[in-house]
């Protein structure tokens, strides 16, 4: 099994910066991507950016040129920087791990407990 611990979350004001955290633990033979997703209140999860084993980084539309998602592939820790936030941008993120346990097992997307981020003056 595998864990993911995330951080960062609180509260801050519009135009103002988080940066969370997610590390992974347990079982892992390889994590094919990492990746951060977020849950308004009423609304569906969506993805917000994702990165893959390779380094392939994939951004939402509305958050590009804002948020920047790195990876410690060392440590099984992926980031996100968001910067210029907006009330918009308050949600619950969740990290996600799309993990492989040896090479014979089909990978399972792990997610995360979830931080609250809430941006308001």
């Amino acid at each position: 099994q595998v864990e993911l611990v995330e951080s960062g979350g609180g509260l801050v004001q519009p135009g103002g910066s988080l940066r969370l955290s997610c590390g992974a633990s347990g079982i892992i033979f390889r994590i094919d991507a990492m990746g951060w997703y977020r849950q308004a209140p009423g609304k569906q999860r969506e993805l917000v950016a994702t990165i893959s084993g390779g380094g392939s980084i994939n951004y939402a539309d509305s958050v590009k040129g804002r948020f920047t998602i790195s990876r410690d592939y060392a440590k099984n820790t992926v980031y996100l920087q968001m910067n210029s936030l907006t009330p918009e941008d308050t949600a619950v993120y969740h990290c996600n791990a799309r993990v492989r346990a040896d090479w014979t097992t089909p990978p399972y997307d792990y997610w995360g407990q979830g931080t609250q981020v809430t941006v308001s003056s």
